[in-house]
């Protein structure tokens, strides 16, 4: 008996057989496929082409072509930098009349975060596998009180006259350990996407939030946030909050704030502008305060601040100074890393790199470096292998008897000491620094609050000071940086005055 003979595909044949014979196992390239197919389907999102979610779609709708036939031009800035580059954005499509976008995020894959602009449209054109999502932000701090919305992954579909482009903007993840913020252009034409880079190249420069700012290290490369900067309130200090010896705040003044007024002319001249000042002195003298003060007659620096082991970030710190000059740079405690390597396990200590990096600033880039330290004898052979780094040496030493006085008057001025009282406790205070002086009138107004006194009296200053210079209170005083004559210097840590800078942001 004749017929037509059917010709089925060996998946079919496998269905029928499975269908006619319930329970017979299919073969391993069957369950293979199957297992594909799978996949794909649970990677398919809900949003075919047609619907207007497609991202694929959406982007040929905008170019007017297939998003894989443009070049891709990159740009990558330190992570910190997302503020900057996000406003340089903005602003860029602000500059110019006719300049317009529509900005929009993508779904489809928990792990788009690690594709290159160029993957991910690929994988949108030929696999259907992304679609349209909302914008992702992330809100970080550009001033002590202030933050910002931040676009930290989305697409800027712009329009520039005649132009069409992409443009994804993406800033660092910890989870797929991308420490950098990242600009990739997608054009018709590659020197469109080239111009447009170095257009906010500019602008990140002009716009950059951390112009006139205090900024701290936190001592981590990046983490939440922005990253390792905490914003800082500059400081109001007068020159009568300063207690110095005579002329020494002058010699100070004039090495930081004076080659700044007279740049001009010492350029004119030759001269140069990096410049490198060190205070040292025993801890609570008022090391950390002097800069305080700088920095209330310097609104115009940038200051980054580097303290211990954070210091290993001198590189950035350079580099960000060197960018927005004038600035100064601040290394506190510089002797606990006198003898510490460098993070790449190199052989020099990472004092060494300090110097080198201090080093590598053009002669007329307007940085100053501020160094500070209690152990001053540990710094010298280092600086003395690295001549001209620091040009200015000045000690900040215990107060005298006079300093003493002042300081008493500073920190007490709302309570009537008398000459006879200030007198006395001056004499008993000898070898005290100004951290003393100001814990000591602190715990006098406390004994007479205790006593519930309406005023402090002259009881109340001398219980103070008995307590003080006791035997039981010998650990505090170390810890205020006073030391005993039968004491070692070189155990005693850091006690400068009060916190580095007052509370604030970040």
């Amino acid at each position: 008996m004749g017929g037509e003979t059917e010709i089925i595909s060996n998946e079919e044949y496998e269905d029928r057989a499975a269908a006619a014979h319930p329970g017979a196992p299919l073969s391993l390239d069957r369950v293979s496929e199957l297992f594909h197919e799978f996949l794909e389907a649970v990677a398919r999102p809900k949003h075919e082409v047609g619907d207007g979610r497609n991202l694929a779609e959406r982007m040929r709708a905008h170019l007017g072509s297939a998003p894989g036939d443009q070049p891709v031009v990159k740009a990558a800035y330190a992570p910190y930098d997302l503020p900057n580059v996000h406003l340089a954005v903005e602003r860029w499509f602000e500059a110019v009349e006719g300049r317009s976008y529509e900005l929009i995020g993508m779904r489809g894959s928990t792990h788009h975060g690690d594709l290159t602009l160029g993957e991910i449209l690929e994988s949108a054109d030929r696999y259907n596998r992304f679609v349209i999502g909302a914008v992702d932000y992330a809100h970080l701090p550009v001033s002590p009180d202030d933050e910002l919305a931040c676009v930290s992954f989305g697409f800027y579909l712009g329009r520039e006259g005649e132009d069409r482009f992409a443009l994804l903007l993406r800033g660092p993840a910890d989870e797929y350990g991308r420490d950098k913020v990242e600009i990739e252009v997608l054009a018709e034409e590659r020197e469109f996407a080239v111009r447009l880079l170095d257009e906010i190249n500019v602008l990140v420069r002009e716009l950059n939030i951390f112009r006139g700012q205090i900024l701290s290290f936190e001592g981590s490369e990046f983490g939440e946030g922005l990253g390792p900067f905490r914003f800082h309130r500059r400081p109001a200090l007068t020159r009568d909050d300063i207690v110095l010896p005579t002329g020494l705040l002058e010699r100070v003044e004039r090495q930081v704030a004076g080659v700044a007024r007279r740049r001009e002319r010492l350029r004119a001249a030759g001269q140069h502008l990096r410049r490198g000042l060190l205070l040292y002195g025993p801890p609570g003298t008022g090391k950390t305060h002097t800069i305080r003060y700088l920095l209330s007659h310097l609104p115009e620096f940038t200051v980054v601040v580097l303290a211990g082991t954070s210091i290993g970030a001198i590189g950035p710190a350079c580099a960000l100074a060197r960018m927005l000059q004038p600035a100064l740079v601040v290394l506190e405690d510089c002797d606990l890393i006198a003898e510490a390597r460098d993070y790449g396990g190199g052989e020099q200590p990472l004092l060494f790199q300090v110097l080198n990096e201090m080093d590598g600033l053009g002669d007329d880039t307007d940085v100053a470096f501020l160094l500070t330290t209690n152990r001053a004898d540990l710094l010298e052979p280092a600086l003395v292998q690295r001549p001209g780094r620091v040009d200015l040496a000045v000690e900040i030493p215990l107060p005298d008897a006079e300093g003493r006085a002042r300081l008493l008057g500073l920190y007490g001025s709302q309570l009537d000491l008398g000459k006879e009282l200030t007198e006395e406790v001056v004499a008993r205070t000898e070898g005290t620094t100004a951290s003393f002086t100001k814990e000591l009138v602190r715990r006098a107004v406390l004994v007479s609050a205790e006593r519930e006194a309406e005023r402090t009296e002259a009881e109340d200053v001398r219980a103070a000071v008995d307590e003080l210079l006791s035997d039981r209170d010998r650990l505090t005083r170390r810890l205020l940086g006073v030391r005993d004559p039968d004491e070692d210097d070189a155990e005693d840590g850091d006690a400068d005055d009060e916190g580095w800078l007052p509370a604030g942001g970040g």
